[in-house]
C-alpha cells in the first residue's frame, strides 16, 4: 500500500504525519512553524523518504490556488504568500505534490470519512478565532472565481443605520468574541480569562451567559442565512468549539426561536459537528491528493 507525507502548516505549529491511501495516520510529528520559507522547505523534505512515499499533500492558510501552486491572500504566515511552493517541492522530491486550504482540507475530510460522506451538497463551518469554511458541490469544494467562496466570516452579521458601525461574523461570531465581551465588562484584559472557563460555566454568571448567548445566536443566524443562500444537505461545524457536548443542543435552541419568528422558513438546517478535528486537515490534504492523482 501505497504511503504518503501530509502536512498542516499552522500559524503556531505544522503537523505531520506519514498517512497509506486509505487515510490512515501511521507516524505523526509535530514542529514549531518556521520562520522562513527555506527552514519551512527544510522541516518538510526532512520527513520525507522517497523510497517510500508516493507524494506530499499539504494543508495552508491562504488563498490557496492548488492548481498554479501560489496562495494568494494573507494569513499568519507571510513568506507563504507568493512563492510557487508546489512547483518548488516538486523539483526538491521529484514526486507529486498538493495543496489545498486549511479550511477546505478539512471539509474534504468529513466529505470522505466523517459527517458529510453520505451526501453531495454541504456547508462546512470553522469556528475559532474567527469563522472560516468551505463549500461543497456534489463532493468538491466550490472555491469561486477569486478563492473566497466558503470565506463566511466576511459575511456582515451586525449594523447600526446611526453610527454606521458594522461586524463581520468572524467578529461577533467567533469564539475570541465571547472573551472579548466579558473582558469589557468585567474592565480587564482579556489575556487574563479561559476561554473554555467562560463556556463551561456562563449559566453561572450573567457576563458570562450575555457573551455566550450572543455568540450561540450568532451561529445559529449564520447557519440560518446560509441554509436559505445554498440550501445544502448538512452544515457541518468544525473548529474548536465542535468539541462541546452541548454544542448542538445550543444551536438547536436558538433555531427554535429564529423558526418561530420566522414562520414562513419551513426548511430547518440539519447541522452535525464534525468527525475529524485534530486530524481532519491532514486527512483533507491527502484526499485532495489523492482526487488529483488517481
Amino acid at each position: 500500500m501505497k504511503k504518503y507525507l501530509c502536512i498542516d502548516v499552522g500559524g503556531q505549529s505544522m503537523k505531520i504525519a506519514v498517512m497509506n491511501e486509505l487515510g490512515d495516520i501511521l507516524e505523526n510529528y509535530s514542529e514549531k512553524t518556521p520562520s522562513t520559507l527555506e527552514e519551512m522547505y527544510r522541516n518538510m523534505t526532512k520527513y520525507f523518504n522517497g523510497d517510500e512515499m508516493s507524494g506530499l499533500a499539504l494543508s495552508m492558510p491562504g488563498a490557496v490556488n492548488s492548481e498554479t501552486g501560489v496562495i494568494g491572500g494573507s494569513s499568519a504566515i507571510d513568506y507563504i504568500h507568493g512563492p510557487n511552493i508546489k512547483k518548488d517541492l516538486e523539483e526538491m522530491l521529484n514526486v507529486p505534490v498538493e495543496l489545498e486550504n486549511d479550511a477546505n482540507c478539512a471539509a474534504l475530510a468529513e466529505v470522505w470519512k466523517g459527517a458529510g460522506k453520505d451526501v453531495d451538497d454541504c456547508c462546512f463551518i470553522v469556528s475559532g478565532t474567527g469563522i472560516g469554511g468551505a463549500v461543497v458541490k456534489d463532493k468538491r469544494i466550490h472555491k469561486g472565481k477569486h478563492l473566497h467562496g466558503g470565506e463566511f466570516g466576511y459575511m456582515i452579521a451586525e449594523f447600526d443605520y446611526d453610527t454606521k458601525e458594522m461586524e463581520t461574523w468572524s467578529i461577533v461570531g467567533s469564539t475570541v468574541a465571547v472573551v472579548r465581551r466579558v473582558a469589557k465588562e468585567l474592565g480587564v484584559d482579556a489575556s487574563t480569562l479561559n476561554g473554555k472557563d467562560i463556556f463551561d460555566h456562563y449559566h453561572d454568571n450573567p457576563i458570562y451567559e450575555k457573551a455566550v448567548d450572543k455568540f450561540y445566536y450568532a451561529l445559529a443566524y449564520g447557519i440560518y442565512n446560509l441554509q436559505y443562500a445554498y440550501d445544502p444537505e448538512k452544515i457541518i461545524i468544525g473548529g474548536a468549539i465542535s468539541v462541546r457536548d452541548d454544542l448542538l443542543e445550543e444551536i438547536e435552541t436558538r433555531l427554535d426561536v429564529i423558526f418561530k419568528k420566522f414562520t414562513h422558513a419551513k426548511i430547518r438546517p440539519h447541522v452535525l459537528t464534525c468527525v475529524y478535528h485534530n486530524e481532519a486537515n491532514l486527512i483533507g490534504a491527502l484526499y485532495h491528493f489523492l482526487t488529483k492523482n488517481l
